[in-house]
């Protein structure tokens, strides 16, 4: 893949998570073209990526290339696809990086082309430990499949899923981190205040996350099981108002994003 042209169009925080990806797995990707409006937000990519050509407020040029990521908020993409549709290759194949704007609305718009590929990205992808679901159109043959999930591969996990179940992945996975961050992050201050260095705290709260995951994901025991080791909950008395947080924020997002 490292010798194809691969365009962005969109080059928000997904362009940087992607291309962060690619650069710390060291892969040759010499032909990169990432768009938008912003001359700001082109302006960062570029010192971060120095060999990217960065095109402010041309869409047709990234759209152009052999393999166009769509890395747009599900508001812009009808009105920018409608845009690309006439610079888009027929051998192209278009990633399009959104929750709620299917394949077949897509394709509607391209004219019928079924060269599209669905991925839903999270933000760990920036040290290769993503988990990325993907969902392929018919018009991707499967040496074509293989070689793209090889690419993608180098930001962690792209497991092949139903395109219906993309929008569940959405709010599991790819906002997922933004549920728990917050968290480490206060921990971590409680750490300096108590008197740790700061590098002593983040290897404990690294090794008490890691830990954590296995046991409840490893360990065969069931949720209450899992949470009933620790004898001591400090935050007890808050956890049903933070699960009915989630229920309340989360179940109605999940409605907003579903085709």
């Amino acid at each position: 893949m490292s010798d194809k042209t691969i365009g962005f169009v969109g080059g928000g925080k997904v362009a940087r998570i992607l291309l962060e990806g690619f650069n710390r797995k060291e892969l040759a990707l010499e032909k990169v073209f990432v768009s938008d409006i912003n001359p700001e937000v082109l302006r960062v990519l570029k010192e971060r990526f120095p060999k990217t050509n960065v095109v402010p407020g041309n869409n047709s040029l990234p759209a152009s290339g052999e393999i166009v990521f769509l890395a747009l908020h599900p508001p812009a993409v009808l009105p920018v696809l409608n845009e690309i549709k006439s610079s888009l290759k027929p051998e192209a194949v278009l990633i399009s990086l959104a929750p709620k704007i299917t394949m077949a609305r897509i394709s509607e718009i391209l004219g019928g082309s079924t060269r599209i590929v669905r991925m839903i990205p999270n933000a760990p992808s920036i040290v290769n430990a993503g988990y990325n679901p993907v969902a392929f159109g018919d018009g991707i043959n499967p040496p074509e499949k293989q070689d793209l999930l090889d690419f993608l591969s180098a930001l962690g996990e792209c497991p092949v899923v139903k395109e219906e179940t993309l929008e569940a992945y959405a709010v599991l996975a790819a906002m997922g981190p933004t549920y728990f961050w917050f968290q480490w992050e206060e921990l971590e201050k409680l750490g300096a205040a108590f008197g740790l260095e700061r590098e002593a705290t983040r290897q404990a709260l690294s090794a008490m996350i890691a830990g954590a995951e296995r046991a409840y994901f490893q360990s065969g025991l069931a949720g209450p099981e899992i949470m009933d080791l620790i004898p001591a909950k400090p935050l007890k008395d808050d956890e049903e108002d933070i699960r009915s947080r989630f229920r309340q924020r989360l179940e109605p997002l999940y409605k907003k994003i579903k085709p």
